[in-house]
């Protein structure tokens, strides 16, 4: 089962997947809150909130650095997962910041391709029914990002935010394309 994110839980996404900030807790558990009607994203979620949990703030900003800025297949840019350090992740670079300052939304410091900065944008509700460019970024972008970047967690499955990614997916993830034997 899937659930519709709406547009506080993009935003609680693209929070709780940037560097850590004092309301991390309260945001997880406003994030569990909205995935309680899918079950396996909430489980997921929910084992990535008792991860953090016992973690001293300044242990999880080193765990999130270790995570996300030192182990280059859990970067956390879209475009590095689809196209590498090549001209065609520049092109989608140019192409992010042309349909975000079509829609006012501004990046702030960081790369249009950074993960939290796309679930900020797919918070918005009019760039999600304006036209297709939300749907696709989520098809074609952040979920082929994702699985990659999970891949990093196969060997290290202690870490919550391998918990974390998986639950963005569950819920990004069309209902059609989840098979259960």
């Amino acid at each position: 089962m899937t659930t519709t994110l709406t547009d506080s839980l993009y935003l609680t996404f693209a929070d709780l997947l940037d560097y850590p900030t004092p309301q991390v807790h309260q945001q997880a558990k406003a994030c569990l809150a909205e995935l309680q009607p899918n079950p396996e994203a909430a489980q997921a979620l929910e084992t990535f909130q008792h991860g953090i949990a016992n973690l001293s703030f300044e242990r999880l900003q080193e765990l999130y650095t270790v995570t996300f800025d030192m182990q280059p297949l859990c970067y956390p840019y879209i475009g590095y997962h689809l196209f590498g350090e090549s001209y065609k992740r520049g092109a989608f670079m140019a192409q992010l910041n042309e349909t975000y300052h079509a829609h006012d939304f501004c990046p702030q410091q960081e790369l249009p391709d950074y993960l939290p900065v796309a679930l900020r944008y797919l918070g918005l509700e009019p760039a999600r029914r304006e036209d297709d460019f939300g749907s696709t970024l989520i098809a074609e972008g952040l979920l082929p990002a994702l699985a990659k970047m999970r891949q990093v967690f196969n060997q290290q499955t202690e870490n919550p935010y391998a918990n974390l990614l998986t639950a963005l997916e569950l819920v990004l993830t069309p209902e059609k394309e989840l098979t259960h034997a």
